[in-house]
């Protein structure tokens, strides 16, 4: 069973009726794999509306949680607002493969949230869209010392050539 799952007895096969619910989930598995996520042990928070059509029950809602990232230019942690609406159909009758469906009169909404929040999290997390990352050759944070630069390495193959310069 998941903790995602939602009654709908009262709703199935009654076109027209609706039902509105507010539910805090604690996620037992993260969402998202990439550069950001939704850890485990996240708490969910659903705005949820139920509609009973003809063909099934309309799930429209609003999710919100924290997602962890790190900055891709500069490696700080960083914590994510996640806000994202949501609508899928719950069908009565599976037409298609991808469908979602209404099952012992209950509908589990894990897939469907969990598409919407992975979508919305960014691929390349940033800190501030001018963080300037990390230094190339010592890995210092380049926000702390803006100026930051090294001395150029001279190939040894070519030092003599250096006495040219000093002349």
């Amino acid at each position: 069973m998941s903790v995602f799952e939602v009654p709908v007895n009262e709703l199935t096969r009654r076109p027209g009726q609706m039902s509105e619910l507010d539910l805090e989930i604690t996620l037992t598995s993260p969402m998202g794999q990439g550069a950001a996520r939704v850890p485990a042990g996240e708490i969910v928070e659903l705005n949820l509306r139920l509609e009973s059509v003809h063909e099934g029950i309309l799930a429209t809602g609003e999710v919100d949680s924290t997602a962890k990232a790190e900055c891709s230019r500069c490696l700080e942690p960083l914590n994510l607002a996640v806000e994202v609406d949501f609508q899928e159909l719950f069908a009565y009758s599976l037409e298609q493969e991808d469908d979602f469906l209404v099952q012992d009169e209950k509908i589990d909404l894990e897939q469907a949230i969990t598409d919407a929040v992975v979508l919305s999290l960014p691929f390349k997390p940033v800190c501030s869209e001018d963080c300037l990352g990390l230094c190339s050759e010592c890995g210092m944070k380049m926000a702390e010392d803006p100026e930051h630069v090294h001395q150029a390495q001279i190939d040894s193959r070519w030092s003599e050539l250096e006495s040219f310069r000093k002349e």
